[in-house]
């Protein structure tokens, strides 16, 4: 085997060390055959196939699991970044490269409704799983009546386990409704393990009320309310000030009824 061809089959059995086959044995596969180069060079395209069919079966699944859209998907792409003005714009366009996710810094987008928070939340986690990395997405209210349901069957262990597997949580819509006392401590304690939890991972969340009003929002004593710091220990906060984006395509037609009797036909219809 040439030492290009050696190359070439060394890249494509590189990603297949993880399920113990190693470049070494297939090298000691091609002596005891006595493979040709054109017959190396075709198991090693074989490789490359699996490997790509793996990953996109990888990606689909975190995809279906995520709770992201799928039918009308929120990517970097489809936003409308040029309806954003100002000078941290390209730290907004940035959000692609994942940094904040191998950072472990938690994201946060504050502004009215439809300046697009929720869709560049779901854009950062839909990037996460075409990289390889679990992604949920769940509203706040949703999360409320969640750990309420589990409370009542005692699947609190396994709810907060749920929540803290993903590598990157995007909450949306922060400040939409009041957590009980109960809640409120179950919400801390994800927080704090998502906190602890190794491997790359952060948290994402949307809001239209500034971070220093989220407290109102959670019932329990400032030691515990506290934790809340923990989201912004290592974060970055976009507010995104402006108009909405929403009814850009709106049409509205005037219409007016008549007086005229139905049965005119000038009239009808």
């Amino acid at each position: 085997m040439t030492d290009s061809l050696f190359e070439v089959v060394a890249s494509a059995t590189r990603e297949l060390t993880k399920y113990g086959f190693s470049t070494q044995e297939f090298a000691t596969l091609v002596q005891q055959h006595n493979m040709t180069d054109v017959e190396v060079l075709a198991v090693a395209k074989v490789f490359d196939y699996l490997l790509e069919k793996r990953e996109r079966s990888t990606v689909e699944f975190l995809l279906r699991t995520s709770r992201l859209p799928m039918k009308v998907p929120k990517t970097f792409d489809n936003f409308d970044f040029n309806r954003i003005t100002g000078k941290n714009v390209d730290r907004l366009r940035s959000l692609s490269t994942l940094s904040a996710l191998y950072a472990h810094k938690n994201l946060a987008f504050i502004g009215r409704p439809g300046t697009g928070k929720t869709h560049l939340a779901q854009a950062f986690g839909r990037t996460c799983c075409e990289h390889g990395f679990k992604s949920y997405f769940i509203k706040m209210t949703e999360l409320r009546d969640r750990m309420t349901s589990a409370r009542r069957t005692g699947r609190e262990s396994n709810l907060l386990a749920y929540l803290v597997r993903p590598s990157c949580l995007i909450i949306d819509e922060v400040g939409h409704c009041e957590f009980d006392k109960e809640n409120t401590r179950l919400f801390f304690d994800m927080v704090d393990r998502r906190y602890q939890k190794e491997g790359f991972s952060n948290m994402v969340f949307t809001s239209n009320r500034d971070p220093a009003q989220w407290k109102e929002n959670f019932c329990e004593n400032d030691a515990l309310l506290c934790a809340l710091d923990r989201i912004f220990d290592d974060a970055v906060v976009f507010t995104i000030k402006g108009e909405s984006f929403r009814g850009r395509k709106l049409e509205t037609v005037a219409l007016r009824t008549s007086t005229g009797s139905p049965a005119d036909p000038q009239q009808a219809g």
